[in-house]
C-alpha cells in the first residue's frame, strides 16, 4: 500500500539530509532578512565609517564605498532579493496555473491558441526578454517582480496542461463531468489539488532563477536601484580588478548570500520532488 498523507510527504523529504540542512538554513536566512531592521545594527543607506573600510568590530563586514555598513546592507539586500523572488513566483506561478488548467480541460481551439501563445513566448531567448523589458520599463523593485513575474510563467503552463490532459481522463473526473458538476468545481476542487505536487516542485526552481535573474540585472543598473541594497547591486563593488584582489568585503559576502540562497532552494526542490511522488514509499 502507498503511502499518502502529510506524514509520509514529511518523512521521505527528511531522507534527504542534505534538503534539511538547506531548509533549517533557508529558514535561518529569511528570518534574517524578515528581520532586518531589529537585526542590522546601522541603517542601510546611512554612511557609518570611514570608505572602504575593512571588517572591525563596528562593522563585522566592513563598509562600502560611500562609508555604509556592508552587514545592514547585506540584510536589507536579502529581503530585497527574497521579495522579488517569492512575487515573481507567486505571479507567473498563477498565470502558468490558470492558463494550464484552461488549456488542458477544454482543448480545441482554446488550447491551441494558450499553447500557440505559450511557445511564442518561449521561443524567445530568455535572457534577452528580460533584457529588453527591463530596458523599456524604469528600473526598480516593483518592476522587476512584474518583468520576472511575467515571462517565467510558459514552463508552468505546459506542466500543469500536460497533467491536467492525464487527469480528465480518469474516472473521478468523467463521474463529475456524468454528475453534471459546475467546471469551476472540477477545475479547481478535482483536477488543481491533484497538480498541487509539480507545480509545487516546479516553483522552487522559479523562485531559485528568479533570484539569479533579480542579481544579474541589478547588477547592470537595471533592476533594484541604490541606495535600495539587493544582492545584484552590492555586487556592482566587484567591477574593478583592484577591488576583486583587495577589498573581498565589498562583494564576498553577497556573493556568498547568493549561492547559498540559490543552492539551498534547488536542494529543497530536488527533495521535495521525491517527496511528494508517493511511489517513493519508506521501506
Amino acid at each position: 500500500m502507498q503511502s499518502s498523507g502529510f506524514m509520509p510527504v514529511v518523512r521521505r523529504f527528511c531522507r534527504h539530509r542534505l534538503a534539511v540542512v538547506s531548509l533549517f538554513v533557508l529558514l535561518i536566512l529569511i528570518f534574517m532578512a524578515v528581520a532586518a531592521p531589529l537585526i542590522a545594527p546601522f541603517a542601510p543607506t546611512k554612511p557609518t565609517g570611514a570608505f572602504s573600510k575593512g571588517p572591525t568590530l563596528k562593522n563585522i563586514l566592513g563598509t562600502d564605498q560611500v562609508g555604509r555598513d556592508v552587514f545592514s546592507r547585506l540584510l536589507y539586500a536579502m529581503r530585497s532579493s527574497l521579495l522579488v523572488g517569492f512575487m515573481a513566483t507567486v505571479i507567473s506561478s498563477a498565470i502558468g496555473v490558470v492558463l494550464g488548467l484552461v488549456s488542458g480541460y477544454f482543448g480545441g481551439w482554446i488550447d491551441k491558441v494558450i499553447m500557440s501563445f505559450t511557445d511564442m513566448v518561449m521561443s524567445f531567448p530568455y535572457i534577452l526578454l528580460v533584457l529588453v523589458a527591463a530596458a523599456i520599463f524604469e528600473p526598480g523593485l516593483w518592476s522587476i517582480i512584474l518583468i520576472l513575474g511575467f515571462v517565467d510563467w510558459p514552463g508552468m503552463a505546459r506542466l500543469v496542461r500536460g497533467n491536467v490532459l492525464s487527469l480528465r481522463e480518469t474516472n473521478f473526473v468523467k463521474s463529475d463531468r456524468a454528475a453534471g458538476m459546475p467546471r469551476r468545481y472540477i477545475l479547481f476542487s478535482e483536477i488543481l489539488p491533484n497538480t498541487i505536487a509539480p507545480v509545487l516542485v516546479n516553483a522552487t526552481s522559479i523562485f531559485a532563477i528568479s533570484i539569479l535573474d533579480e542579481a544579474a540585472l541589478s547588477y547592470l543598473g537595471m533592476g533594484v536601484q541604490p541606495p535600495t541594497p539587493s544582492l545584484g547591486n552590492m555586487l556592482g563593488g566587484a567591477e574593478s580588478l583592484t577591488i576583486l584582489t583587495t577589498k573581498p568585503w565589498l562583494w564576498l559576502p553577497a556573493g556568498v548570500t547568493i549561492i547559498v540562497l540559490v543552492t539551498c532552494i534547488n536542494l529543497v526542490g530536488d527533495a521535495l520532488r521525491d517527496a511528494l511522488d508517493p511511489r517513493n514509499t519508506l521501506r
